[in-house]
């Protein structure tokens, strides 16, 4: 199955035609190696018969045919010159001097040419000559060659090498192709198959790793890394929904109660207002939820980041604590601002006012009555920093990680007003700014800090 599956695989094709490519630049190497050799020992042996030959020429010029019979004679009973092949034959063909029987009959006119022959010095049998023809000006023909036999099984064992390492590399590189592609196939087949069992079962099933830590497994890891994401906000989602029930459920039921009872009772005007405006002011919690999670959505879908200057965060937290010093007179809580005066980021300043103001107002709600709440703005090297402190109870430090979900509250707060959406509005507009929300023990109290990234020069 998955040798069938790599042989139709995608990958396997594209290996087959990279190994069609480097066979054919193999073979183009190796044919211009081949010809190349080729022609350097032809030219040399070339160079060799046309020296002889224009020594034969001489001698025929200085002292006619019969000196040139007498240098072939020396030149045959020469050892030096047992490759050589002469031959001199009158108009008739008859052999007047030489080491050749008889003219070869594939030789005809002037030039090159090349023949087998059997030659007298040869034990190998047929004899592979090249050889330069010529006609003397009495009408003799002379015929000066070398023995190249050498050659071509010298070139024959090349062309043989050639070809053989072409196969083998086509060989290694096909078994090397279907080595890789498979384990390729394997790794995706792997893949699917988790993919597989993740829409059959849930999202608990996971990627394997086989530990070599190369890209495969780099992929993998990210894929586990994304199912882990999918399957935490899967949870979050879940957990928004049944605490919507949960937080729907209350007003909801209040206000059925309220409409059962007056329906069943004799109308009467004081109390019918009444009841309209605890339904009213119930409706109103409960479309100020839904609008705080459509904010949020928005926020977090980065659709505000076109609103982005250059504010003043220092001047933001003063307007905010302007605004809540009621708030924290009627609980007896003391609220002060501190820190730089100009503590400059780039964002949108609704929204930062907005998440100032839920830390202020938590730490308000939250905090020890009679205490105290501080809102410090600072620049730091690495940054800008805006801190809310407070002297209250504070957050478990195994609560922390979980108090910016969507309607997450802790047990001490349930009988506090609110929806638990503050601090999940605080993270989407410091992720949306690029800022890091930090939760510290303040000793007592809580300390929650907002640090934006250093600006860019």
């Amino acid at each position: 199955m998955l040798l069938a599956k790599t042989l139709g695989s995608s990958t396997f094709r594209l290996a087959l035609i990279a190994i069609g490519v480097f066979g054919l630049i193999v073979s183009a190497i190796f044919a211009y190696v081949y010809w190349s050799t080729l022609s350097y020992v032809r030219d040399r042996s070339d160079r060799a018969i046309v020296t002889e030959q224009a020594g034969l020429d001489e001698a025929y010029a200085r002292s006619g045919r019969d000196g040139l019979t007498a240098l072939i004679a020396q030149r045959i009973a020469d050892k030096g010159f047992a490759e050589h092949v002469y031959l001199l034959a009158g108009r008739g063909s008859a052999v007047l001097a030489g080491n050749l029987r008889q003219w070869p009959p594939d030789v005809v006119g002037s030039g090159w040419a090349e023949f087998r022959v059997s030659l007298p010095r040869s034990t190998r049998g047929s004899a592979l000559v090249r050889a330069k023809t010529e006609t003397l000006s009495n009408g003799d023909r002379l015929l000066v060659g070398r023995d190249i036999s050498d050659l071509d099984r010298f070139m024959a064992q090349i062309r043989a090498a050639g070809f053989a390492v072409v196969v083998l590399i086509i060989v290694l590189a096909a078994a090397a192709s279907i080595g890789v592609t498979r384990r390729t196939v394997g790794r995706i087949e792997s893949i699917n198959a988790t993919s597989r069992a993740i829409m059959l079962s849930g999202l608990d099933q996971r990627i394997p790793l086989r530990g070599s830590h190369d890209e495969w497994d780099r992929v993998a890891e990210n894929l586990n890394l994304m199912l882990d994401r999918i399957q935490t906000l899967m949870g979050d989602v879940k957990q928004v929904g049944e605490n919507i029930a949960h937080d729907l459920r209350t007003p909801l039921t209040r206000m059925r109660g309220r409409l059962e009872k007056a329906y069943h009772s004799p109308r009467d005007g004081g109390a019918d207002a009444v009841l309209i405006g605890d339904t009213i002011a119930d409706l109103d919690a409960v479309l100020g939820m839904f609008a705080s999670i459509t904010r949020i959505s928005e926020i977090e879908t980065r659709a505000r980041k076109g609103a982005f200057r250059s504010v003043n965060l220092a001047e933001i937290a003063g307007e905010v604590v302007e605004l809540y010093d009621a708030a924290a007179e009627q609980v007896t809580t003391g609220l002060g601002l501190a820190g730089d005066p100009a503590v400059l980021v780039t964002g949108d300043r609704d929204l930062l006012f907005d998440a100032i103001a839920n830390l202020v107002d938590n730490a308000i709600k939250h905090g020890r009555p009679g205490g105290i709440v501080t809102v410090t703005c600072d620049n730091e090297e690495g940054g800008a920093v805006i801190a809310v402190a407070d002297n209250g109870p504070g957050i478990p430090v195994d609560q922390r990680d979980h108090v910016f979900k969507r309607f997450y509250r802790l047990e001490q707060s349930r009988y506090t007003p609110g929806n638990g959406l503050g601090l999940s509005l605080v993270a989407a507009v410091a992720s949306l700014h690029g800022a890091e929300v930090e939760l510290r023990d303040n000793a007592p109290g809580l300390l929650c800090r907002l640090v934006f990234p250093a600006a860019e020069m």
